[in-house]
């Protein structure tokens, strides 16, 4: 099934929120209410983001930037769409609209026992990091993960790069 991926509404904000409460938050208390999805769907440095297909809402994902780093906060997919790429075409998106604001960094918090999750960032080039007991309403590990988009090393690195493609000797 295709999809299409565009900024998440308003209106939308409560079904955001049950599909935190059902996929994400499951077995802990319900944090991302309805009214704290809506105030960062307000927020201007917080990105909220959907993957429909057939009029349905079928992953979303809720970005909060910083000056030279980025917080994933919610990734969600529904289990019917799991494996289909719509995580990655979420993530892909939030990365390229990082990269444009100049972030250089993004960091996310996952469950430490959930690997399928583990897995799937770790495919995206995520790093595991820091160790977070209790980090869930201190019922459950979380791990850190990051990924750096960019640095002024890399984009040095490149601009060297592409002077030397570019080069022709003078005649």
């Amino acid at each position: 099934m295709s999809f299409s991926i565009r900024l998440a509404r308003s209106a939308e904000a409560a079904q955001l929120a049950r599909l935190s409460r059902d996929l994400i938050e499951h077995d802990l208390p319900w944090r991302w209410s309805a009214e704290r999805v809506l105030r960062c769907l307000k927020d201007r440095a917080t990105n909220g983001i959907v993957a429909v297909a057939g009029g349905r809402i079928r992953g979303f994902a809720l970005m909060h930037y910083l000056d030279a780093e980025a917080h994933l906060l919610l990734l969600a997919v529904t289990p019917a769409q799991r494996r289909s790429g719509v995580g990655r075409a979420l993530v892909t998106w939030l990365e390229d609209t990082a990269r444009v604001a100049g972030v250089g960094t993004i960091r996310l918090e996952v469950r430490a026992g959930n690997e399928g999750a583990r897995a799937f960032y770790r495919q995206l080039g995520y790093r595991e990091g820091q160790l977070l007991p209790g980090y869930y309403e201190g019922r459950e590990a979380a791990l850190r993960l990051s990924r750096r988009l960019w640095s002024p090393a890399t984009e040095a690195a490149s601009q060297v790069k592409a002077l030397l493609l570019n080069w022709r000797p003078s005649t």
